[in-house]
């Protein structure tokens, strides 16, 4: 049965990013580096064979013995260190010797431990709070929103924008329109329902007569009142012309009383309009004064009002109205994010530009943001620390053992084959320290 595949394994290519850090070698470089290492070591089996004789030649000069106590201890310790670096990954020459192919045989056991090394000491929440303290998480974002010093920050806000309008318009399109339509309209109702307009009305129309800024209400109210006489005054004229008995029907005089009480009521309107002091104004004022007086404190009043304002919140008319709306706004919103034409875009790019530099200036903010992310941090780790480390240690034992014990030695293959050429030049330096203290003894 085929082993499953290796996260790292691709086609075919070696040389890509280490999952272990640093750069790994490729296929061809870490080729060279055991031919290197494989052939220090065979070179100094050749100095060994060729220096031996003369080195033990009647009369032989002394440096043909430490050259071949150089060669003899350097083969030995490269054959050490080609044995203990090869075990690790495979038995030597194929020989199932003991405690050898130590990554492959051991690959769930070491998928293990390090689940348990990750547990206890890195998702700890006292250690992930310790670490985060010293993060200013917020202003690194900040300086990523609120920066743009080449085209590639460019581009990535752009990604960025994109895709967070997209993901809009997804939720905005998965959702049921109803159902939220309905869920949105029953929070406000909800918050309408606790809030009391009456004494916030009250305290509103007394400051703004206190401003005076009632004044231009009550002139725009003043015209209206014209300009709707003006529209209905074939309708004064017939009211009049029917209540008017038949002597001054018949004598016209219904007529004239008419155009006496329009003239009389434009006349009166216009007083009132250009008379800052004019008596029907100030009774205008008393009845605006009491009524917001009478808004805030006079109970049977406020009743009044939070019984209009129920039956208006629960009128099926007013949800009708809603749904119409917020299925207008949630078209308007997906057609927007969809289209490039559209300043959504534009719109958010912007956004994300103002909260980076808050995020850059407003201390406050920083450490409310960072205080956060620590703390979620910390709760991830607390609730959640298990199952990533269950989920780290699985994922390993999927692993093929094959492949990744190729990826670590290739992402690691300079240090091991150093390790040999190290052992062998190492050694062979011991075996002439070794030579050359026998010689005087």
């Amino acid at each position: 049965m085929h082993a499953p595949q290796s996260p790292f394994e691709t086609a075919s290519d070696t040389s890509g990013p280490s999952p272990f850090g640093g750069e790994p070698l490729s296929e061809d470089k870490a080729r060279r580096m055991r031919w290197t290492a494989t052939g220090l070591l065979a070179a100094m089996a050749l100095l060994f064979f060729t220096t031996h004789g003369p080195a033990v030649a009647p009369g032989a000069h002394p440096v043909w013995g430490y050259a071949n106590a150089f060669a003899e201890a350097a083969m030995v310790g490269g054959l050490a260190d080609w044995f203990a670096v090869t075990a690790l990954f495979r038995h030597p020459l194929g020989l199932p010797i003991p405690h050898t192919a130590i990554i492959p045989e051991n690959k769930d056991r070491i998928a293990e431990t390090m689940a348990g090394f990750l547990r206890r000491n890195f998702l700890v929440p006292s250690v992930v709070a310790r670490r985060m303290t010293g993060m200013n998480i917020a202003r690194a974002i900040g300086d990523f929103l609120a920066d743009s010093p080449d085209e590639d920050a460019n581009d990535t806000r752009s990604r960025i924008t994109a895709g967070a309008a997209e993901m809009l318009a997804e939720v905005l399109e998965s959702l049921d329109p109803e159902r939220l339509g309905n869920q949105v309209r029953s929070g406000l109702a909800g918050q309408i329902h606790k809030l009391e307009i009456s004494p916030l009305a009250g305290r509103m129309l007394e400051s703004m007569m206190t401003d005076q800024q009632h004044l231009p209400l009550i002139n725009g109210f003043i015209r209206w009142a014209g300009l709707t006489l003006e529209d209905n005054e074939d309708t004064v004229k017939d009211v009049i012309h029917k209540r008017a008995n038949a002597v001054l029907r018949w004598t016209g005089l219904d007529e004239r009383i008419s155009a006496n009480v329009l003239d009389g009521l434009y006349k009166l309107l216009a007083e009132v309009l250009v008379d800052p002091e004019h008596p029907i104004r100030h009774k205008i004022e008393e009845g605006l004064q009491k009524l917001a007086q009478d808004l805030q404190h006079d109970p049977e009043t406020r009743d009044r009002v939070e019984a209009m304002k129920r039956d208006l919140v629960e009128n099926p008319a007013v949800g009708e109205w809603w749904m119409g709306v917020w299925e207008r706004i949630r078209r308007s919103l997906i057609r927007r994010a969809r289209s490039a034409d559209t300043q959504l875009g534009g719109d958010m790019r912007k956004a994300l530009i103002d909260l980076g530099e808050a995020l850059k200036q407003d201390l406050r903010l920083q450490e409310q943001i960072n205080r956060f992310a620590r703390r979620t941090a910390a709760g991830v780790a607390t609730r959640y620390g298990d199952q990533i480390v269950t989920l780290v240690s699985e994922t390993v034992k999927r692993w093929d053992a094959t492949t990744i014990t190729g990826r670590i030695e290739n992402a690691v293959g300079r240090d091991l084959q150093f390790i040999r050429i190290n052992g062998t030049l190492v050694g062979g330096l011991v075996g002439m320290t070794l030579h050359f203290i026998v010689s005087f003894l």
